[in-house]
């Protein structure tokens, strides 16, 4: 369970996180809330409506368009609670952990012609065997070094690494995660239980269910029983049973706190 000071912390995370937008966004506009716009001819970044901006007050375009960029940038706060979660429930929990250590000739290798036959045949292998294949051949040899997204460590000294990226990754971004955490594993010389390595989808962009998950690329080129963690089951493995539902609780609650305030600042410029 989610202990009261972890809720506070995400809670606090979360809100930190939105008065950021919040205000980044209303320094962008020095338009009256219930002003038009001003009619531009250009738009650099490819936003340009001139319709909308015609007929739309500033309040609504910049609720909308705050949407739209809370959307995605919404992705960036998933490490930071993973790492909050983990440092409940893991002896050692970090971000941006630099893994480093001699890795033999063969293994680097071995990886490269994996990586390699995955590309080109546009179909994933037995992820479990790959990593067997890769520690068998770990020895000494160049000095290397990976950086993992998140890592967790218990007190007897399993280890968990993470590539957390979006739920839907193109072709090229496959392959390298199928390099990446095959380092991490011909560095560590180990596999399971001992030393694990995952892709980490924060949640399933087509349902709860991972049968539901249909991007191409990712069920084409990862191995997604062995190799992929999606919503649910990522999330329980940081914080254990059920805390999936505790963590989407805590957004909801924030959610609720903060909602009348973020309409208020951005719609009616408060």
């Amino acid at each position: 369970m989610i202990s009261e000071d972890t809720r506070a912390r995400i809670k606090g995370y979360l809100e930190g996180f939105i008065q950021g937008l919040i205000a980044q966004k209303r320094a962008e506009s020095t338009v009256g809330p219930n002003d038009l716009r001003p009619p531009r001819i250009s738009a650099p970044e490819g936003d340009y409506r001139p319709f909308h901006e015609s007929i739309l007050p500033e309040g609504i375009l910049r609720t909308s368009e705050f949407e739209r960029s809370f959307s995605t940038k919404l992705g960036t706060t998933f490490e930071e609670v993973a790492r909050i979660l983990g440092s409940q429930f893991w002896t050692v929990a970090e971000r941006g952990y630099r893994v480093r250590g001699p890795v033999s000739k063969s293994a680097i290798q071995a990886i490269e012609q994996i990586c390699n036959r995955i590309s080109s045949a546009r179909a994933h292998e037995h992820w479990p065997s790959l990593v067997s294949e890769i520690v068998s051949l770990a020895d000494d040899g160049v000095e290397r070094e990976r950086i993992a997204d998140l890592y967790l460590a218990d007190a007897d000294g399993n280890e968990v690494f993470f590539e957390m990226k979006s739920p839907k990754p193109n072709k090229g971004q496959c392959v390298e995660i199928t390099d990446r955490l095959l380092q991490i594993h011909a560095i560590k010389r180990a596999g399971p239980p001992k030393v694990g390595a995952f892709f980490a989808m924060a949640y399933n962009p087509y349902g709860e269910s991972k049968a539901a998950y249909k991007h191409s690329f990712a069920r084409g080129y990862l191995d997604l029983d062995n190799q992929v963690l999606i919503g649910k089951e990522f999330w329980d493995l940081v914080g254990g049973s059920s805390c999936y539902e505790e963590l989407l609780e805590i957004y909801r609650e924030v959610g609720r706190e903060k909602g009348p305030d973020m309409i208020e600042q951005l719609a009616l410029g408060y």
